[in-house]
């Protein structure tokens, strides 16, 4: 048995991983899906200082909570920044790692370093509204919400190196309308033989679009 922790991207909740955590546990494995403060359910937690270390946190404490020394933490688009820094701080508690078209930050790297001139825009949205979160945009699913752009604009600080992880997966959507911003990412980590990279015909959400070659990569990391 192999317990999975689901992180979502920017603007999503739990409820992008659901789906994917029951047919998981189906097949035996645990499965947390996680909803980062200020986001989704917990967005009355929303405040100027919510952070990605919060968003590392949320990842730690659940780990701690739960007693969990054997995870795969899933990371989804900004996700992938989230489990990046959980492995890096709790490497005794991590085994696995599946970036699902996701960064896969390096130290002193952030989200907004990272992407291209697009998704600087898109995290821009709406901050006038309050000057510290950034709103979801249009074609969203409904259940979006404002996320914390602190968290976007933060560098994570790694310690050590993710050689410590005994499996890491990168997952590649390649069915994106125009450039992917993971396009670099992958270049990199199709050259490391420490990675098992997989492309999946698929728009960025990978959970709703592909789901069955989803969970067979999932799978396999188990």
């Amino acid at each position: 048995m192999t317990t999975f922790v689901l992180v979502p991207g920017a603007w999503h909740g739990a409820w992008t991983f659901q789906p994917l955590a029951r047919r998981l546990r189906e097949h035996g494995h645990d499965a947390y899906p996680l909803t980062l403060t200020g986001v989704g359910d917990r967005k009355h937690l929303l405040t100027a200082s919510v952070n990605l270390d919060t968003h590392i946190d949320d990842v730690l404490n659940l780990l701690a909570d739960e007693r969990i020394t054997d995870a795969v933490l899933v990371g989804h688009s900004y996700g992938g920044m989230v489990i990046t820094g959980a492995a890096d701080r709790a490497p005794d508690r991590v085994r696995g790692l599946v970036h699902v078209d996701a960064l896969v930050p390096r130290d002193g790297e952030s989200c907004w370093s990272l992407v291209n001139d697009q998704e600087r825009e898109w995290y821009l949205r709406g901050i006038g509204r309050d000057g510290y979160s950034s709103a979801p945009l249009p074609f969203f699913d409904p259940r979006a919400t404002p996320h914390p752009l602190a968290s976007l604009m933060q560098a994570v600080r790694l310690e050590g190196g993710l050689d410590r992880v005994a499996r890491r997966d990168f997952v590649y959507a390649t069915g994106w309308d125009g450039e992917s911003p993971f396009e670099e990412v992958h270049r990199r980590l199709a050259q490391d033989p420490a990675w098992h990279v997989h492309s999946v015909a698929s728009g960025h959400n990978v959970m709703r679009d592909a789901p069955d070659e989803l969970l067979k990569i999932l799978l396999d990391a188990a």
